[in-house]
């Protein structure tokens, strides 16, 4: 049993088949069966039809696109009314202009060809003064060209998963003779030689992700998940000691040898990488 896609391409699903059940599909996805029953919104995990697509993989996240303004180094433009300068300039002229043709500070005076020189002088002095002020009102007031800041489309990386922690420090979880080695296609994991009661140990720390008889083939059957990529697996036990979602330390007793779903006592023991099997004996350390 694998991860397979549904009919319109989605990655992350898997399609039920006859003999399925939720704990199979969990098992065989390296997931917690409650956390499929959650994803697919199951009310009863007896209930699952075949041809049922079955989400078996957690839903990802998408890259968000965020507008921010980019801060502009433009100067800050302040505008003029040309037309305001324009007057202003004129007035000051003007007046600057009347000042200069103002009457001699002692009042009139008696005509003669002195003074007539005197008031002509006067007025051709005043001349280039009032033109330049003239020409300084035509001159346009300094508009610099409305700066609009730029909006810049910042997108924001999808957030990176965190790193698998493969590491997991694994011991044999009985000390039986090994009487069926690991062969893919037909032997998922190895069996070990016991008698009834005898010690079923963690073969590492972790979480209790299963615990029951509810998989066909295993009897009664603990699961162990180590991290976010192994499981082990443990059958055929004539006893459970542990519940689900109960930690548990490498080495801790967490069942007892037995012959459920078995022809003999024996402990089946399993390592799954990613939900699927893996030889135990490249793992565990060497007898």
């Amino acid at each position: 049993m694998a991860v397979s896609s549904s009919a319109d391409g989605r990655p992350g699903y898997y399609t039920v088949k006859k003999g399925d059940t939720l704990y199979g599909i969990a098992l065989d996805n390296g997931q917690d069966y409650r956390d499929i029953k959650a994803w697919n919104n199951i009310e009863n995990i007896d209930l699952i039809k075949i041809g049922q697509q079955l989400r078996v993989s957690p839903d990802s996240g998408a890259p968000v696109a965020v507008a921010r303004p980019v801060t502009s180094n433009a100067p800050l433009e302040i505008k003029t009314d040309a037309a305001t300068t324009t007057g202003s300039s004129i007035a000051r002229g003007a007046s600057n202009t009347e000042l200069l043709k103002h009457e001699p500070r002692g009042g009139k005076v008696a005509y003669s060809e002195a003074a007539l020189a005197r008031a002509r002088q006067a007025e051709a002095t005043a001349k280039p003064e009032t033109k330049l002020a003239e020409a300084k009102t035509d001159a346009k007031p300094d508009v610099k060209p409305d700066v609009k800041p730029e909006t810049k489309l910042e997108i924001k990386p999808e957030p990176k998963p965190a790193p698998v922690v493969d590491e997991v420090d694994w011991m044999w979880p009985s000390n039986g003779k090994l009487l069926t080695s690991f062969a893919e296609g037909s032997s998922k994991g190895v069996d070990l030689a016991g008698k009834v009661g005898d010690p079923v140990l963690a073969a590492g720390s972790g979480v209790v992700s299963y615990s029951g008889s509810g998989l066909r083939g295993y009897g009664n059957l603990v699961v162990v998940r180590h991290n976010s990529t192994y499981l082990s697996v443990y059958a055929h036990n004539s006893k459970i000691l542990v519940k689900e979602k109960q930690a548990v330390t490498k080495g801790q007793k967490i069942a007892e040898i037995g012959s459920s779903d078995a022809d003999s006592p024996r402990l089946h023991f399993e390592i799954r990488r990613l939900g699927k099997p893996a030889d135990p004996q490249k793992f565990l350390p060497v007898l």
